[in-house]
Formats: C-alpha cells, sequence, structure tokens
C-alpha cells in the first residue's frame, strides 16, 4: 500500500486544525454572543384612578316571616307587581310537600305530553326502538354540550317510557294516570293553606336576594349635595339586614355611584360627561358612567356622584366597591426597552451610489425575519416601565411594502445583539 507523502499529511493537519478553530470560534460565539429575542403581543396602558365608593338605588325591602323561604326570582331578574317572589314554609313538614307537588306536577306535564303526541301506535317493538334511540340522542347531546333541544329530548324520552307503560294496561290508563295525579295535587293544594305562604312583589322591579339593611339610608335623594364628610357621616351608620326579608326591589332602572376623590383626581372629571368605570373584585366589568355631581373640596378630597342605567342586574348585588376610574387608555405593540434603538438616516447618493448620513435620527428596533434582523421605524405611544407600547410609523400614503413590514402582534424581536444592521444575518 502507498503511504502518504510528507506534503500530505501536512495539508491533512491544517485542514484539521482549520476545522478545530472553526468550531471553537463558533462555539465562542454561541457562548458570548448577547443574542437574544422576545415575542411581541398587544397591550392596553390605561390611564386611571382608583376610588372606593358606595353603590345606592332606589330599594323597597320584601318582608317574609317564617323559618324556611323558597326565593323563586333568579338574582337580577325583573319581576311585575304582584308575581310571587317567594315561598315560605312554616317546617320542614311544608317544605316535603311541596317537593311531591313539584314531582307530581312535572309528571302531569309528562302524561299530557304523551296524550298530546296521540295514540297512533302502541307496537311494543316500534316504541323500544324509539325508547332505544331517543337515549342515544339524549346522551350525544349531552356529551357534545349542546342543551339547545336538552329539555324537548327529555320529555320525549319520558313520554315514550309512559307509553311502553301503557302498553300493559291499555291507551286509557294514561287519562286514568292524569286524574290520579291531578286529585293527588289537589290534596296537597288543600293541605298547604295553613303552612304556605306566598311572597307576592309588592311593585315591579328588579329583585335581589341581598337587603343589607342600606335600604333607607343610601337612597339617591341622600346623594344631593354630597359632601366627603356628609357621605362618610351617611355610610358611618351602623345598619343591620331587615329580619325576616326575602329580598329587595330595585325600583328604577338609574343606580348610581359615590365616591370621595382626591382633589386632583376630581379635577380631571366634567360634570355632565361620561367616564368609564371598571369594577374588578366582585364583579367585573366595564360601566360608562355619568358625572352627576362634583362636590367642593374639603381637605384635599371631593365627593363625586356617578350614575347609569346599564348593568343594574349584574350589580344588584354590590355595595361597597373598589373601582378604577378610567380617563383613557393607550393600545400598542409591547416590547422590552432594552429593543428600542436609535440610529441615524441615511439616503443614496445619486452619484456615487452610496449611502450618506442626513443628519436625523430615526427610533425603532430590528425584528428576526427567517434569518435576517429587519429595521421597523417606530413610535413610542407610552412608557410601562420596563416595557414601551409602540406603533409602526407609516407615510400618509403607506405603500404595499410598508404595510407589509408594520411591527404586529406576534413578531419576533430583537433585544440584544452586536453590530445590527438593517438585512443582516443573525441565525
Amino acid at each position: 500500500m502507498k503511504q502518504p507523502t510528507i506534503i500530505t499529511k501536512v495539508v491533512m493537519l491544517v485542514i484539521f486544525l482549520a476545522g478545530v478553530v472553526y468550531l471553537v470560534g463558533a462555539a465562542w460565539q454561541i457562548f458570548t454572543d448577547p443574542f437574544s429575542t422576545i415575542m411581541t403581543y398587544e397591550y392596553t396602558v390605561d390611564d386611571a384612578a382608583e376610588a372606593t365608593g358606595w353603590l345606592v338605588r332606589t330599594e323597597q325591602v320584601i318582608p317574609g316571616q317564617g323559618s324556611i323561604v323558597d326565593v323563586l326570582p333568579d338574582q337580577g331578574e325583573k319581576v311585575g307587581a304582584g308575581q310571587t317572589v317567594a315561598v315560605v314554609y312554616r317546617d320542614e313538614t311544608a317544605l316535603d310537600r311541596s317537593r311531591q307537588r313539584r314531582a307530581l306536577e312535572l309528571k302531569l306535564q309528562q302524561l299530557n305530553y304523551t296524550l298530546l303526541r296521540g295514540e297512533a301506535s302502541w307496537d311494543n317493538q316500534r316504541l323500544d326502538q324509539s325508547i332505544t334511540d331517543a337515549m342515544a340522542r339524549l346522551r350525544a347531546s349531552a356529551a357534545a354540550g349542546d342543551l339547545t333541544g336538552l329539555e324537548e329530548q327529555a320529555l320525549t324520552l319520558k313520554s315514550l317510557v309512559l307509553q311502553r307503560e301503557a302498553t300493559y294496561d291499555g291507551a286509557a290508563s294514561i287519562d286514568a294516570q292524569i286524574q290520579a295525579v291531578q286529585a293527588q295535587i289537589n290534596a296537597l293544594d288543600q293541605a298547604s293553606g295553613a303552612d304556605t305562604t306566598a311572597v307576592r312583589a309588592p311593585v315591579a322591579g328588579t329583585f335581589s336576594a341581598l337587603a343589607d339593611g342600606y335600604e333607607s339610608v343610601l337612597t339617591p335623594a341622600a346623594l344631593n349635595n354630597l359632601t366627603p364628610l356628609s357621605l362618610e357621616t351617611l355610610t358611618a351608620q351602623p345598619v343591620a339586614a331587615p329580619e325576616g326579608a326575602v329580598g329587595k326591589l330595585i325600583t328604577k332602572a338609574t343606580w348610581y355611584f359615590a365616591v370621595t376623590v382626591p382633589e386632583e383626581v376630581a379635577a380631571r372629571l366634567v360634570e355632565g360627561w361620561s367616564v368609564r368605570i371598571r369594577f374588578s373584585r366582585d364583579w367585573s366589568g366595564e360601566v360608562a358612567m355619568k358625572t352627576e355631581s362634583i362636590s367642593a373640596p374639603q381637605d384635599g378630597r371631593t365627593a363625586v356622584v356617578f350614575s347609569s342605567d346599564r348593568h343594574l342586574a349584574d350589580t344588584s348585588l354590590l355595595r361597597r366597591q373598589t373601582v378604577d376610574l378610567i380617563f383613557d387608555s393607550t393600545t400598542g405593540i409591547r416590547v422590552p426597552k432594552k429593543a428600542i434603538r436609535t440610529i441615524d438616516v441615511t439616503r443614496t447618493d445619486p452619484d456615487t451610489g452610496e449611502k450618506v448620513p442626513t443628519g436625523e435620527k430615526q427610533v425603532g428596533l430590528y425584528v428576526l425575519t427567517g434569518v435576517q434582523a429587519e429595521w421597523r421605524p417606530v413610535e413610542i405611544l407610552a412608557d410601562d416601565g420596563d416595557y414601551c407600547l409602540v406603533q409602526s410609523v407609516l407615510s400618509d400614503n403607506p405603500t404595499a411594502t410598508e404595510q407589509k413590514k408594520m411591527l404586529r402582534a406576534g413578531d419576533e424581536v430583537i433585544v440584544a445583539a452586536e453590530d445590527l444592521f438593517d438585512g443582516k444575518v443573525v441565525r
């Protein structure tokens, strides 16, 4: 076998050393290069002030005496005058009787539904198949979370089961069952007259199950000529939930929010103007409220009353709340301050083709596009500590290329890197 010459050995050694140097250099660059990126996202910064206040409504307590109370309307539900809002039971026996009546009413409904379907067929085999199909449909709807027709499907299944039961005694048995169930309901109604009382709404309004004792203290009339001292005096009164009350009715749609704020915050408000108020404690939501009144300052504090006729049902349980008064909001792309750079603006000399500085500066950042760094000019909208809210700077009539290169949520922004320039290959 031919032995390699000295020259061949030297060449192989040089190639090997070059490869080692390249790998060492690449590893050194990886561990020493500060290159890092971050994904951008849309963010909103609010110009807001925190305030604690009290919700004030026109309210009427609904009295009701009894050891067991069954409240019928949902919280925030509108009820009419004379509508039953609660049933008061004297003892557990009366409550059990009510439960029996409800079960019988459901059975009566099912029997009547079965009767309305008619006596088209009492074929056992077809009924069995229909029951199986109805069970399959009901199960599929429940598994898929489709509740739109669940009640009707359940009623159909129960009706088919009752029809199947009727095949043993004949179709006439359904009429007999209806009469028997109705007789049981009538008997329960007669027995409940002495120990069951229906509580009816004295007036129309929005129902709330919570009566806290402030119904007669915090009234719209009490907000006239409100001052920080008078609000403090109002809310400092000892109150107790009315005994035996089954709830209350909010009889007017307009509700109020009374707060005391620093004088400098009140100076930003204007009577008659609207301000966004964000609730985030016991209920989360924003309400646009009208500024009804602003008092004269006392010891650097000012009483302010806001009003609204929206979200009454959502706020019907609230009384004392800490909120944010939002004066303005700024939305943009949130990026680290370290990613913001300022570069010298250049132009191409038409004679030499070289780039020459114009003396102007441009604020922007670099976005990683593929393996290259692309320069994107931006405008800083807001300072948010270690981050900034920015948006792309476009001309009055942006071209398709400009629009394509707009900074968007989800772009990968270069936070740290050495010797960056537009078009540099960084990966």
